[in-house]
């Protein structure tokens, strides 16, 4: 399905809509994870002011009809048929191995799709465009190498950061040499990038400050993360478990697999010490085996994917982000504070939030702290109360994602109104190492 919707004036009095360009590898729909709601919402709120062109990827199972269904006030909507080689196959091995020849990152060595560069550039040829998004580092080695119309890059994560903290995390010596050396290419690519378009627009202050110190002279901006707090709302009916702890995420992204087995290892144990009936529930799509193997027993339940996330966290009485390694911001947090939830994290599972310590959250960042505050609210109902008090209040009055969708138009106009001064938009030897001209990665 290939939808044009015909132009119409969507544009706020005074202004002009723009003409965007919307590019992501990894989908949109469903907005299962993190990435693809922020995404998804932007480009949301945005397509009800301007012409909105979306071409994205998506894996087994979805469909672009699915996802244009979605944004009926998209300009067009496409989707493709591509699904990344998983760590564990032949493919990414040999993705691996070739990427450690050049200077790409393997996670964006495997992330190379000739039909998704190709598409872009006929797109950009076809149509007169204003501004292009390019979502995610992964999308970068998709675009033509220059560019006549401004570009900015949507910074979800600091990704050379999360590669560090598994380099950090890892024991095994061969894995650290082979992390030691993605992370350091992956900073290498990443500040690159941001001194090549126009505009970096990070998801939290301090992802801004973290590549502003890593010496990047780029455009950075950031905007806040958003949550939709009539989808996620307190239910004051739903049967809670007074000692039930419960974790919400993505189970095939490694640092949720990651912050699964060190509070399972680590923390858990201290837990059941104080309270031998504490519960755990772990929601999120496609768990590794190992955890799959503990459900059902020992007071663990591994949900799998689920089609709606609320009532499992309503029936909980803790929300827990136990995160060891990431970067960016994390939407689950947001989604439990909308639904009047207490919440424990670390103090990375909490990085770039604008959350006071015992007011919206508790943090912990060893497994005695986590423990101890997790404890803590199972042994105060009213202080569970009080937080998720002000945890909603704080999410209805200012992280509604209209406010984050004007956040990001106003950047999109200031990327344009900037590119009047400059010509093109040279993305040179960003993509002269993953040129697909000669290649079928599809």
């Amino acid at each position: 399905m290939n939808r044009v919707k015909q132009e119409e004036t969507v544009d706020r009095p005074g202004t002009q809509a723009l003409r965007i360009l919307w590019v992501k590898v990894g989908g949109l729909w469903p907005a299962h994870s993190g990435g693809r709601l922020r995404s998804f919402h932007v480009i949301k709120e945005l397509s009800r002011r301007h012409h909105v062109s979306v071409i994205t990827t998506h894996s087994p199972g979805e469909s672009e009809e699915a996802l244009s269904a979605q944004l009926p006030d998209c300009r067009q909507v496409r989707s493709l048929p591509y699904h990344a080689a998983k760590r564990d196959s032949w493919r990414f091995i040999i993705s691996l191995m070739v990427s450690w020849l050049g200077r790409l990152p393997v996670d964006l060595y495997r992330h190379r799709i000739k039909v998704l560069r190709d598409e872009v550039g006929c797109m950009l040829e076809e149509k007169n465009f204003d501004l292009c998004v390019v979502d995610f580092l992964t999308a970068v080695p998709n675009l033509p190498s220059s560019m006549d119309i401004p570009v900015i890059h949507f910074s979800h994560n600091v990704e050379y950061m999360i590669w560090k903290r598994l380099y950090d995390n890892e024991r095994s010596v061969l894995k650290r040499a082979a992390l030691a050396l993605e992370w350091r290419k992956m900073r290498w690519y990443e500040e690159a990038a941001c001194r090549r378009f126009d505009m970096t627009v990070t998801v939290s202050r301090d992802d801004r400050v973290r590549l502003q110190q890593s010496g990047s002279v780029a455009r950075l901006r950031d905007i806040p993360t958003g949550v939709d707090t009539d989808y996620f709302c307190p239910t004051p009916d739903a049967r809670q478990n007074p000692l039930e702890l419960v974790f919400c995420g993505s189970m095939d992204w490694h640092p949720n697999e990651d912050a699964m087995r060190y509070f399972i290892d680590a923390i858990l144990p201290l837990i059941r010490l104080e309270n031998p009936n504490v519960s755990l529930t772990i929601v999120g799509r496609n768990p590794p085996a190992w955890l799959k193997s503990l459900s059902g027993s020992d007071g663990v339940t591994v949900s799998g994917t689920v089609d709606d996330v609320r009532p499992w966290i309503a029936g909980a009485a803790v929300y827990l982000v136990p995160l060891r390694i990431g970067g960016g911001t994390r939407l689950k947090i947001y989604e439990a504070l909308a639904m009047g939830k207490a919440v424990v994290s670390t103090t990375i599972g909490a990085e770039g939030l604008p959350l006071k310590e015992g007011v919206h959250i508790l943090r912990a960042d060893t497994p005695s702290a986590f423990a101890y505050q997790v404890l803590t609210l199972l042994e105060r109902p009213g202080l569970r109360e009080q937080m998720g008090r002000e945890g909603r209040d704080l999410m209805v009055n200012h992280y509604s994602w209209s406010r984050v969708g004007d956040s990001f138009e106003t950047l999109c106009r200031e990327a344009v109104d900037s590119s009047l001064k400059h010509s093109k938009t040279k993305i040179g030897s960003l993509v002269q190492e993953t040129d697909l001209s000669k290649e079928n990665l599809s």
